[in-house]
């Protein structure tokens, strides 16, 4: 018998129904932060809370985000989204389960719009997509879970398996330019023109590795992996890529809270800080990854860890029962050290409780 962990006196689960459960009684789901948008932040959040309602069978969670998209989306498949950056695909993933429980034809539609956004997105000489119009030249690891998940399913639903080799090249770009040899870890992003004040001379990196970014490379990551067809050849290198990954953030997670600092690798400077969005994301990546069987189960040990350490330092029960998830940094661009660590911290912004909630279900599927 499976003896079901609790952490501050609740499961994984409960602690994931908890979190959306909290954010569902103070928004209606078109007035989520920011509201009326259709925006990566929404989307995080509500691919967790379609992860619950996959566990939980309670179309509660299922009616929420339904009516998010449903608010935005109109009945021909219009819908306002940014056309200059590869965040505005990200919220796309929800649109994959709304079709295939309605047969709706307008999210197909939404789908293919968002898809086409591959075709006239801006890239580097080697093919790499901006991230955004604005940051010119410029590939960051947000960018493959912003994109890379959704591309993948839309090529394998929709009968374009070209797109998997599209995404597979995203990939590959971002390892080859952001690899920190040192730390085996990822710098947050790569400027092609070498122009940006922050790039470093001689590799054109960025100059730090930023805790929620590299959350997101091994998010992607452990995903795209379980996309892949049975026996396809790129499964056995991604794997590896994944292992050296885990084995190289478990070396940086802090002894003491089991949680990961803003700046992976620098948590012996003063002003360095814990930090619960990347934390919950590590918790995610590595908890997947063992859940899958890509990585060694004795790895559990520092999910587990990490885990209770976000429950105990940045959740917060309030006087009505709900709770808020602190400890989040802000929504943050490429820059040096003191940029990032000078950031301001916020309560239950989107990416992290939905960082949170979908680390509670990988958790969770641990125990069953």
């Amino acid at each position: 018998m499976t003896t079901v962990a609790v952490y501050k006196g609740k499961t994984a689960l409960k602690w994931a129904e908890d979190a959306c459960r909290s954010l569902m009684n103070q928004y209606e789901p078109v007035k989520l932060p920011p509201a009326d948008r259709w925006h990566y932040h929404q989307g995080v959040f509500l691919c967790g809370m379609q992860d619950v309602w996959k566990e939980t069978k309670n179309d509660d969670y299922y009616h929420y985000f339904k009516e998010y998209v449903d608010k935005l989306v109109d009945e021909e498949g219009n819908f306002l989204f940014r056309r200059s950056e590869l965040d505005a695909i990200q919220p796309g993933l929800l649109l994959f389960s709304l079709y295939e429980k309605t047969g709706d034809k307008r999210y197909k539609i939404a789908a293919s719009k968002l898809r086409n956004l591959l075709k006239t997105l801006n890239r580097t000489k080697e093919g790499g997509f901006w991230h955004k119009d604005k940051y010119p030249y410029q590939m960051w690891l947000d960018g493959l879970y912003m994109a890379g998940p959704f591309t993948i399913t839309y090529g394998q639903q929709f009968d374009e398996p070209e797109l998997l080799d599209l995404v597979i090249h995203q990939e590959s770009l971002m390892r080859k330019n952001t690899k920190d040899d040192k730390t085996g870890l990822y710098f947050h992003g790569w400027d092609e023109s070498g122009k940006t004040p922050w790039s470093v001379p001689g590799t054109n990196t960025a100059p730090e590795i930023w805790g929620r970014s590299l959350g997101w490379y091994g998010m992607a990551l452990v995903n795209m992996i379980e996309m892949l067809p049975k026996n396809h050849p790129k499964k056995v290198e991604w794997i590896s890529v994944l292992q050296d990954l885990v084995a190289n953030l478990v070396k940086y997670q802090d002894k003491d809270s089991g949680l990961w600092y803003q700046i992976v690798d620098k948590g012996h400077l003063p002003d360095n800080w814990l930090e619960s969005s990347a934390s919950s994301l590590f918790v995610y990546t590595i908890a997947k990854a063992v859940n899958k069987g890509y990585v060694d189960r004795k790895y559990m040990e520092a999910a587990e860890k990490g885990y209770e350490g976000i429950v105990n330092r940045y959740i917060e029960v309030q006087p009505d029962g709900s709770i808020a998830l602190t400890g989040i940094c802000i929504g943050t661009s490429i820059g040096v050290y003191e940029y990032y660590v000078a950031r301001e911290t916020c309560a239950n912004d989107l990416h992290g409780v939905g960082a949170f909630v979908l680390a509670s279900i990988q958790m969770h599927q641990n125990e069953n």
